[in-house]
Order: structure tokens, then C-alpha cells, then sequence
């Protein structure tokens, strides 16, 4: 069978990026988009006392999930995270700062009012948005989400001069890479490491759909010239063997 375009830019980009899992293709649908993606079959756990609940910890999950699935998601499936529905467009900011995770995070100091409203957000609010492994994907997704490592990471902004590197909350380089069609990667936050189950060494990047194609080409001449650099170093370290 045939590859399609996002199986070869996928291969393309494990090659040259070497990201530690999958790349993870994240599409926002409006209402009135046709889709029929399945949603995961988890139920939700019991709301807190607050009444906040969803199908999985946060947003952020999803990306695991979709490593090797894909599936539909809607407003009430990310609603255990309020910042991440914020971020993603489901919740506006008068109605996120209502929630009482908001709240908590407001309260510790972890993120102040001023940073909380200057976040990144999708504009649009999405009636759905659809995971999956890039790899499987039909069309070219609005975001490319990976988790790299620091070697990652080095290539990535030797390829990418204008990439943004952003810290909390994690979720936010998806809004920043369809919003303002930035490349953007995360050290990442404590609630999404904590929810996620991400490893230390772990960071995660984000990509724009309309920029995939020149970022992996970008990628390519980076890896091409590094390795060429490298082996220099290498040889030339011999004499101090």
C-alpha cells in the first residue's frame, strides 16, 4: 500500500528528530466540520467536590494515548483540567477562572493572574479534536506535538532559528504552534509531568502543520551537518586518548 504524505514526513521526522515517542497529530474540528473519529470508550471517574471531572487527568494524557491511537475528544473529556481547556479553546478565561483548580494553582503562586491571562489559546472554540500517530493520519494535522530529549531539542533549535522555548503550563506550545504558527517546545510543567507520567530527561515540542514539510527538511541539512561536525570532534579527540 501506498505511504501517504504524513506517513513519509513521519519517518522522516523519527529519522532526523529521533523523538522518543511517536509524533502525535492534533486537528481542531469547528462546529459544522464533519468527522467520524471515534471517541475512547473510558468512563469518568467521579467528580471531586467541585463537580470537575473528565476522561482522563488532563489534556496532556491525551498525547500519550495517541502515540499509537486515534480518536475524538470533546470539551467535556479535557475538563478535568481547566487551564488545559482554557488553552485549547474549550473554556474562556472568565469561565476557567471560575474552576477551582484554576484556582489552587492561583492560590500556591505557581502561575499568576497576569500569566494566566497572557497564555497562548486556541481562539476558536473546537467542537472536537482528534489524536492520533501522525504516521496514520489522512491529512496533514494543525498541530504536530513530540516528546524529544535534550539531544533532541539541540537539533531542533539548530534547525529552527526562530523556535520559542516556553515553560508552564506544558500545554500551551500547542495553542502557540497553531495560533502564531510557531515552533515551540516546553521544558514542561510539574501538573503535566505529574499527570503524565513524562520522564525527567523528557521535553515536548510542537509544530505546525503548515510548517512540517520545511521543518523536517530543515531538520534533515541540520542532522547532515551536526553528524559531519561530530565526526570531526571525534577524530580530533583521538589524540587525547
Amino acid at each position: 500500500m501506498a505511504q501517504t504524505n504524513c506517513d513519509l514526513l513521519n519517518s522522516r521526522l523519527m529519522a532526523t528528530l529521533q523523538p522518543l515517542a511517536a509524533p502525535v497529530a492534533i486537528s481542531f474540528r469547528q462546529v459544522g466540520q464533519i468527522d467520524e473519529t471515534p471517541r475512547r470508550s473510558d468512563s469518568y471517574p467521579e467528580p471531586n467536590e467541585h463537580g470537575r471531572t473528565g476522561q482522563v487527568p488532563a489534556g496532556c494524557v491525551f498525547w500519550m494515548h495517541a502515540t499509537t491511537d486515534t480518536f475524538a475528544t470533546t470539551a467535556d473529556d479535557h475538563a478535568n483540567c481547566s487551564v488545559g481547556s482554557y488553552t485549547h479553546g474549550f473554556l474562556t478565561l472568565e469561565e476557567a477562572a471560575t474552576k477551582d483548580d484554576v484556582g489552587a494553582v492561583l492560590e500556591a503562586g505557581w502561575v499568576d493572574q497576569a500569566a494566566m491571562m497572557g497564555l497562548p489559546v486556541v481562539s476558536k472554540r473546537p467542537e472536537t479534536i482528534i489524536y492520533s500517530p501522525l504516521g496514520k493520519a489522512q491529512e496533514i494535522p494543525d498541530v504536530i506535538l513530540l516528546r524529544i530529549n535534550g539531544l533532541g531539542l539541540m537539533t531542533l533549535t539548530d534547525a529552527v532559528p526562530d523556535i520559542r522555548i516556553e515553560g508552564k503550563p506544558q500545554c500551551h506550545i500547542v495553542a502557540l504552534a497553531k495560533e502564531a504558527n510557531a515552533v515551540a517546545a516546553s521544558v514542561g510543567c510539574a501538573l503535566s509531568r505529574a499527570r503524565t507520567g513524562m520522564r525527567p530527561e523528557e521535553l515536548t515540542c510542537a509544530i505546525p502543520g503548515t510548517r512540517l514539510e520545511e521543518v523536517v527538511s530543515a531538520l534533515e541539512s541540520t542532522v547532515s551537518l551536526n553528524r559531519t561536525m561530530a565526526n570531526y570532534a571525534a577524530t580530533d579527540a583521538n589524540r587525547f586518548a
